[in-house]
């Protein structure tokens, strides 16, 4: 059967993450994967078994993508173009499909990546705009972008980010690679856009990791204190979790 890659975007507001959910087999809310399931298995004519599309990335609740990635085994050949649009005829506005191409049966969208880009947007306005209130963080405190600019390289290279998981993180390791980071001021647009990108990264890490940024801007931490937390280990020595409305899954990269 041959299989296809999708690089999907969407406004994660009105979803419950992007992996499904069900009780007693029943979905039970709305996600990104059980919408595209719902398309495909549409475009397929209600195939047995049912089609199962395979994400790249477990977007939280409220988490946005321009670059998620799936994959999934379809019963026909349907060139990409027409494939792609026909997707985006039956699926909600709040998902779209930016491409499909046919890819090699050992094609995996979770387990073949090579490094995955995350956008962290945070307003600077000291008022919540109401028409970003879903698409930026909002914290109306003053911020030493210069202090936050210092305090990115401690996170780059190889560590053990145990201070960043989330209570309950059920990874077999908590180290992570880490190789780029930048804070871009956007002055016009009132944001200060971060960008994370690395080999993986851990359940609500970047959040965590914007957090703690915050907290250096606005004093509340020594400029370093990275270096500290990353050495205790400890999940409560990084208190604050920025919310889910600023992150956006920006792209992921694939081993040859």
């Amino acid at each position: 059967m041959p299989r296809y890659k999708a690089i999907v975007a969407y406004d994660g507001t009105d979803f419950f993450g992007f992996q499904l959910q069900t009780k007693n087999g029943v979905e039970s809310a709305r996600t990104v994967q059980g919408e595209l399931n719902k398309v495909v298995n549409q475009m397929a004519k209600k195939p047995q078994p049912p089609i199962k599309v395979v994400g790249a990335s477990r977007t939280d609740t409220g988490v946005h993508a321009f670059g998620q990635v799936v994959h999934f085994d379809f019963p026909y050949d349907i060139a990409s173009d027409n494939f792609r649009k026909g997707l985006n005829t039956l699926l909600p506005r709040d998902i779209l499909v930016k491409s499909v191409t046919r890819v090699s049966d050992d094609f995996h969208a979770r387990f073949n990546t090579h490094a995955k880009r995350y956008i962290y947007r945070i307003s600077t306005l000291d008022y919540t705009d109401p028409f970003k209130r879903h698409y930026t963080g909002h914290f109306h405190w003053h911020l030493d972008v210069e202090r936050m600019k210092l305090a990115l390289p401690d996170f780059l290279g190889e560590h053990d980010f145990a201070s960043f998981a989330a209570s309950g993180n059920e990874t077999a390791t908590t180290v992570r690679r880490i190789t780029r980071v930048e804070l871009t001021e956007k002055a016009e647009e009132h944001e200060l856009v971060l960008v994370f990108e690395g080999n993986a990264f851990l359940y609500n890490q970047i959040r965590i990791m914007v957090g703690v940024l915050l907290e250096i801007g606005t004093g509340r931490r020594p400029v370093h204190d990275i270096q500290r937390l990353i050495a205790v280990k400890d999940r409560e020595q990084a208190r604050f979790t920025a919310p889910a409305s600023g992150l956006y899954l920006d792209e992921i990269s694939y081993n040859d």
